[in-house]
Parts: structure tokens; sequence; C-alpha cells
């Protein structure tokens, strides 16, 4: 007869109440502001679309799990249903169901389970469905209601990156642009990140709820802040401000709920740093003079390549240790 060898590290031991199943419901309450906003803005589109995201994910969880990689369920610990909502507002509130189906298979089927689950996965599974659309249905995904109705339009950060493409100066973009309206949630764009009021609210109770650290999402932002600063200043009729990028687009939905994934994000406070650091800049590059408007989903994505170099070379010191100079 076999026995079981358990293998524990020395001391100190430190038990923590936190678990995945506790972490996953503090994520899902605190995107409820941003689903409300969304519900009022859109009507009860957004709540078909979120629930639709979610019951694909978790279907094809289970069916990945029960018919091919054959192990226990992880059903139970929430993570499909909070890449399902991730996934829908990361959508246009007006996108077809069938896509939303597509961009679930490839969020959890290819995006997570392809590695093995939850904890293996290198890149954040929402962002991969929604790139994937992106890039295979650009009209779909680039297509949003203005308000609750039929009628369409575009972001503000795409209307203003057209407008100063073809030459209109910033102070004449200005002029059709509210920013106190854009905070609230008055503004065309992925259901999930048209109020940065009611994202911000989420981000509170995660830094209350110790879910996750203001590292990731204050120096994405920083980044994109001093970023934009440099550039309007040095051409402020060419380049928009930098309230206006921290307003617009998915700066403060992917700084706060994509960037900050435990398992595609550093594991040290330093790395953490040097991670934001790069998404903030990229984000930027790619809004400036990239091919699309927003480039927070790229930015994410680049960096999550980069966590594994990352988390090799930024290393804590081990519990006791005394570094030597050498």
């Amino acid at each position: 007869m076999e026995t079981q060898k358990l293998v524990v590290s020395p001391a100190p031991h430190v038990h923590g109440s936190n678990d995945t199943r506790r972490m996953m419901g503090d994520v899902l309450i605190a995107l409820m502001p941003a689903l409300v906003v969304s519900v009022l803005v859109y009507g009860l589109q957004p709540l078909v679309v979120t629930a639709f995201s979610v019951a694909c994910c978790v279907l094809v969880e289970w069916f990945v799990q029960r018919f091919m990689l054959k192990g226990p369920s992880t059903l139970g610990d929430m993570s499909a249903i909070v890449t399902g909502v991730l996934l829908a507002f990361n959508l246009p509130a007006n996108i077809p169901l069938g896509l939303v189906a597509i961009a679930a298979v490839v969020s959890i089927g290819i995006g997570k389970m392809t590695y093995g689950g939850l904890g293996k996965n290198p890149f954040n599974p929402a962002l991969v469905g929604r790139v994937f659309l992106l890039i295979a249905f650009p009209v779909a995904m680039t297509t949003f209601p203005e308000a609750a109705g039929a009628v369409t339009g575009a972001t503000p950060l795409a209307m203003a990156k057209e407008a100063l493409k073809a030459g209109v100066p910033v102070s004449e973009v200005m002029q059709n642009v509210d920013l106190g309206a854009m905070s609230l949630g008055m503004k065309s764009g992925s259901m999930g990140e048209i109020s940065v009021v009611a994202l911000l609210i989420g981000f509170a109770w995660l830094l209350f709820r110790k879910v996750i650290s203001w590292h990731i999402p204050v120096c994405i932002l920083g980044t994109m802040a001093l970023f934009s600063t440099i550039t309007y200043v040095i051409a402020p009729e060419e380049f928009m401000s930098p309230l206006f990028h921290l307003l617009s687009g998915g700066a403060v939905l992917g700084a706060v709920f994509m960037a900050t994934d435990y398992v595609t994000s550093p594991m040290t406070k330093k790395g953490m740093v040097i991670y934001a650091v790069g998404i903030g800049i990229i984000t930027m590059l790619i809004r400036l003079w990239g091919p699309y408007p927003e480039g927070m989903s790229f930015a994410i994505l680049i960096m999550n390549s980069v966590v594994p170099l990352i988390d090799k070379y930024v290393r804590p010191r081990r519990f006791g240790a005394v570094r030597t100079k050498k």
C-alpha cells in the first residue's frame, strides 16, 4: 500500500481567510455598480448579454472538464462566472448573442482550459475573447448604442482620434466632449467601461476587501496620465488632454479589473509596477499612433506574456536571508 508523502515548508505559517470563491464573489460585487449604470443607459440589453455570457462560459468550462480534461469540477470557485461578466463588460450592449457564444468558447476553451484551467492560463481569458472578436468581427465590436434604443454611435475616443487624424484641432474636438457626463456614463462604449465613477466604487470595494492592491491600477493610470501630459504640453492642438484619456475607453475597467488578475500579473510589488508601467505606455502608444482607438486590451495581453520574465528577474528576498555584497 502506497503512503502519501506531504512536504511542508518550514515555519512560519500564516493562515488567511481568503479563498478563490470569496475573492471571486468580491469581484462580482465590485462589478455591480457598473452593471447598474449600464442598464440605466442602455436598457435591459446589458442584463441579457451578461447573463448569456455567464451561461456560455460556465457551460464551456463544464463541457471541457467533463469530456476533455476529465478532472474535478472547478465551477464552484465562480471563476467562470467572473470571466463571463468581464467578457460581457468588454462588449457592446447591442452585440449579437451568437458572437457572445463564440467569445465565451474562445475565452474559456482556448484562453483558460487549454492551459489546464484556473491558475495555469498565461493570458486574461476575457481579454482573449474580446480581442478575438475585435479582430474577427470589427464592425460588430465597434458599433455601440448611444442610449436605450437602436441608435448607434462611435465612442468619444474613436471620434476624437478620427477628428484629430483629419486635422481638426483639439479645441474644436473638445466642444463636443462633456468630461463630467463621460465620468458618469453618458457616452458610447463597451457596456462595462462607460461609467468611471461606478468602476472607482468597485475599485474602492476591492481595496477595502484586500482583494487587490493599489499598485497596478494606480501605476497604469499614472503612466497614462504622465504620457498624455507630455504629448499634450508639446502639442496641445494635436493630442487630447490627460483627463480625456483617463475618462474615455477602457482605461479604468482594464486597470482595475483586467490587469489585476492574480494569475496573469506579477507576484511582487516591484514586478507589479514594471508590469503596470508597461501597460500604460503600450496603451498610449496604440491610442495615439496605432490603428485602433483603444489599446488597453492589447497592452494587457502583451504584458501578460512578459509576466514570467518579470517574476524570474524580480524576486522577493527569502524570509530570514541576508544579502551579501559580492
